[in-house]
């Protein structure tokens, strides 16, 4: 059965017709030609598939489209400013070109998304599993170990985890995230 839903991706609103078993990772690919977020795993493992949906970092392999009717995304590509041609990218994009953290370039979509959210889930004070000082609601620092914690649910086949880390390091301090 299809149902008609509309999603806003990356800052366009676009509607379309959905079987209502249609994952959110297909819709954007096959049905909305959204090609930023990949088809890895298709099984939430490996995290090629993240985008932020409504501001919060999403595996789209396994969430339903129709679950999501009126709700916005933004996937790797989204993240620039790119309604001029001179668009510059996002502080994550540029750090991770500055800092070699792709390889084939497969996961990047995805590792970027997850990333911009680790930052995102410092500054709000969200603990982690290894956030050693768990007093809430202040700006948590980025550590090795609490970056590698917050993105291990985005693999990389390469093995480009030294520059991920270091992309995430120079974003951060751009952004006045204490890093150690």
């Amino acid at each position: 059965m299809d149902t008609r839903i509309s999603l806003r991706v990356d800052g366009a609103e676009r509607e379309l017709d959905v079987d209502t078993r249609t994952t959110l990772l297909d819709a954007l690919r096959e049905r909305l030609g959204v090609s930023a977020a990949k088809k890895g795993c298709d099984h939430g493992q490996c995290g090629s598939c993240t985008v932020l949906l409504n501001g919060r970092r999403h595996l789209t392999c396994l969430a339903l489209a129709v679950a999501h009717d009126g709700d916005e995304i933004v996937t790797a590509s989204g993240l620039a400013d790119d309604a001029r041609d001179d668009a510059e990218l996002h502080p994550m994009q540029q750090a991770f070109l500055d800092h070699d953290g792709y390889q084939c370039g497969y996961c990047t979509p995805g590792q970027i998304c997850s990333a911009v959210a680790v930052l995102d889930e410092a500054r709000q004070g969200h603990p982690s599993h290894v956030t050693e000082d768990l007093t809430l609601g202040g700006e948590i620092a980025l550590t090795d170990e609490e970056i590698r914690e917050r993105m291990s649910g985005n693999l990389c086949r390469c093995g480009a985890y030294v520059g991920i880390l270091d992309a995430i390091r120079q974003a951060a301090s751009q952004e006045g995230i204490e890093t150690r």
